[in-house]
């Protein structure tokens, strides 16, 4: 029988209570494991050195040198580990500076723990993840270098393929969607899958660049 492993977790914020409390969290979850919990930069990239982790999930604003520091070392030594910053912070400077230093993801700490379980699994598979509430904010700083509307390819699209992809323009989760549109949310999951294909992309945040766009598109049309 083929046993799938758990991801397994590093996790660094300098506040001793919420990383045990998070920690405490996903491990009730089967399919992740922490694999060590540090409280600074200089703890982390010590454990990095000695285990093998998965998914590294780091706060961004902590002493002595903050996520920002520690995340341009994993990647100047060549670590290829996905790192999601998990943060209070909603500011668009910040997501920018992060994405820029080399995160997989952007997550806010007001999160549901089912949402950020979820981030974990969709960055092990290599997607970029961030909050809903951060989604139109990556969509702005993406803007910029995005290829033109692929018109004919949303005309491949169902209608129910169309409302996920406005609800993903919006930043919406996948729990969210399934409770607009009174449908489950691993129906929204395929929909979701089905609309990444048709258009050619390969993470829910390009779906809301390209939605975005589109609308843009309409609205200087009209």
């Amino acid at each position: 029988m083929n046993v799938t492993k758990p991801i397994r977790v590093v996790l660094v914020d300098d506040h001793t209570l919420f990383r045990k409390g998070l920690a405490e969290l996903l491990e009730q979850r089967s399919s992740i494991h922490i694999a060590g919990i540090a409280g600074n930069g200089d703890e982390a990239m010590e454990l990095l050195k000695s285990i093998e982790a998965d998914v590294v999930i780091t706060d961004l604003n902590m002493p002595p040198h903050g996520g920002l520091a520690l995340l341009r070392k994993i990647r100047a030594e060549g670590w290829k580990v996905p790192v999601l910053v998990l943060t209070v912070s909603d500011a668009k400077d910040d997501l920018a500076n992060a994405m820029s230093a080399g995160a997989q993801g952007y997550l806010l700490k007001d999160m549901e723990p089912d949402d950020v379980v979820d981030a974990v699994q969709r960055a092990v598979r290599g997607e970029t993840v961030v909050a809903p509430a951060m989604t139109l904010k990556l969509v702005h700083l993406l803007q910029g270098g995005s290829q033109p509307p692929k018109v004919e390819a949303l005309q491949q699209l169902t209608a129910r393929e169309r409302e996920i992809l406005e609800h993903l323009s919006r930043g919406l989760s996948n729990k969210a969607i399934a409770r607009e549109l009174d449908i489950s949310h691993d129906t929204v999951k395929l929909h979701v899958r089905h609309v990444l294909a048709k258009l050619n992309l390969t993470s829910r945040v390009e779906a809301a660049v390209f939605a975005v766009e589109q609308k843009a598109a309409q609205q200087a049309r009209s």
